[in-house]
């Protein structure tokens, strides 16, 4: 049981402060804790699935490498497996995310931000990442993860992606967040310079249409970002410099996460 870990790590924690701030990605269980050291623990059961986006020991040898190449990310400091119970113990990060509520007027300047974080983050070399995640892989996590479930239509919409995936040339290939979505995005209110990433269990080489196929769709749906709308996807679009932009990329990468 996870109870039994978070026990634990109570103990191991036992001058700070437990606050619940939900559950996170694939059944994650996330504390911000609050005492000597500003930190946040994230519980996953064990085994994780197909997609490393839901396992914390992947996330922590991610952050590991992230610290050691310059890319601003929270610093791991305790990550392992305790009875059926993956954890991962971080270091908070300054900042809001870009998903929380902004002014009217800066929201454009935030959208710029973002896109602008996202093409420094792509254009720094890939030599020496040891995470890959093209597009054979995520392919594969999709499958597995469709075997395990194959309620509804999962069956036939991998099909049409894997359809899909067979019809594209093979894309570039850069250091990618993996789940680059508004909220995993961290900003200085004041500045509204990026101040780092959050959940990185995803990150490592693939096609750069893999973060804005997300960040895109995060931006555009009402549903996930209400202050926004499609108006600011083009933007990001715009700032990036996708132009044109490869929707059949866009498609692919939006139905592969819908599987995960």
């Amino acid at each position: 049981m996870m109870r039994n870990a978070e026990t634990m790590l109570r103990r191991r924690y036992d001058r700070h402060d437990w606050e619940s701030i939900g559950d996170g990605y694939s059944g994650a269980t996330v504390y911000r804790l609050t005492g000597p050291s500003a930190l946040f623990v994230k519980l996953a059961p064990w085994p994780v699935g197909p997609d490393t986006g839901g396992d914390p020991t992947a996330e922590a040898d991610r952050l590991r490498w992230l610290a050691a190449n310059g890319v601003p990310a929270p610093e791991p400091w305790d990550a392992g497996v305790i009875g059926d119970t993956a954890f991962l113990v971080s270091a908070g990060l300054p900042g809001r995310s870009a998903a929380e509520p902004w002014p009217e007027p800066v929201r454009a300047a935030v959208v710029d931000a973002v896109a602008d974080f996202a093409v420094w983050l792509h254009s720094l070399p890939v030599d020496g990442c040891p995470f890959t995640r093209d597009v054979p892989v995520i392919l594969a996590q999709s499958s597995e993860a469709v075997a395990r479930d194959d309620s509804g239509d999962r069956r036939a919409v991998l099909d049409r992606t894997a359809t899909l995936a067979a019809g594209l040339t093979e894309g570039a290939e850069a250091l990618c967040h993996g789940d680059f979505c508004l909220p995993n995005v961290l900003l200085d209110p004041d500045s509204l310079a990026v101040t780092g990433v959050v959940d990185v269990g995803r990150f490592g080489r693939s096609d750069p249409y893999a973060d804005l196929a997300l960040v895109t769709r995060s931006l555009a749906d009402h549903r996930l970002n209400p202050q926004y709308g499609p108006e600011y996807a083009r933007r990001f679009l715009r700032r990036y410099g996708a132009d044109p932009v490869d929707s059949d990329r866009i498609d692919l990468f939006r139905s592969l996460d819908a599987l995960l």
